[in-house]
This record gives C-alpha cells, structure tokens and sequence, in this order.
C-alpha cells in the first residue's frame, strides 16, 4: 500500500498505531533476511539478528535503530524522543510517539539499510 493510499491513524490510538505498525512490518518481510523476532521480551523486527524496530509497550510509538547522528537530528526536529533503558538514552536508539505512515515508512526504511550496514560491516 502506497503511502498516499490511506490516512495516518490518530496519534492517541494505540490500536491504530498497532495496526499501522504491523501493515508496515509485514511489508518488509518480502526479504528473507529480514524476520520477527523478540527483543528484552517483546516482538520485533530483525535484519540477519540486527534489531530494526519494534511497538512500544504501550502500543502508541516506534522504537528504531538508527545512526547516533540521525537519532540527533529527530530528536531535535521534534519527530522523536531519545529512548531509555533503565533510565539511560541509547544513542542508537529512538521512540517516534506519532502513529504517522509517511514518517513511520520512511524511518523504517532508514532502520533497514542501517541494519543491513551493521551485518555488511567487516
């Protein structure tokens, strides 16, 4: 589906938000090296074992890996919010709070070739 196809759902709907993330995500399995796997106990999304992306727990954001740099330049856009485990931002890391298909489509194929860098990697 086109990003023009259909309209972002609301920001505040964590099932619209799910349904969005999980349209999105299946997308991205036409590459066998890419698959559902688990992260600290939650679905995700993987590249060859390198984590993409996963829903947060509450079923509204999308965490994304993605260079330090790029995470930076989201974060201070107003787009994404560091993400923290155990209270530490990951530099790598990044929650997009907005359930938004371009911006979540886009982000995710960042994410993609940011994996496939990490398995490419000597």
């Amino acid at each position: 589906m086109s990003p023009s196809a259909s309209p972002s759902p609301p920001a505040s709907g964590g099932d619209a938000a799910r349904e969005l993330y999980d349209e999105l995500t299946d997308d991205l399995l036409y590459d066998p090296a890419i698959g559902r796997g688990t992260i600290m106990g939650h679905p995700c999304i993987r590249l060859a074992g390198q984590f993409v992306t996963c829903l947060e727990r509450n079923g509204t954001g999308l965490i994304l890996k993605l260079p330090a740099d790029r995470v930076s330049t989201l974060i201070a856009e107003g787009t994404g919010v560091p993400f923290t485990a155990n209270r530490t931002p990951m530099r790598e890391w990044i929650t997009i709070p907005t359930a938004d298909r371009p911006t979540w489509q886009a982000l995710l194929a960042e994410a993609v070739t940011f994996a496939r860098s990490k398995v490419a990697a000597p």
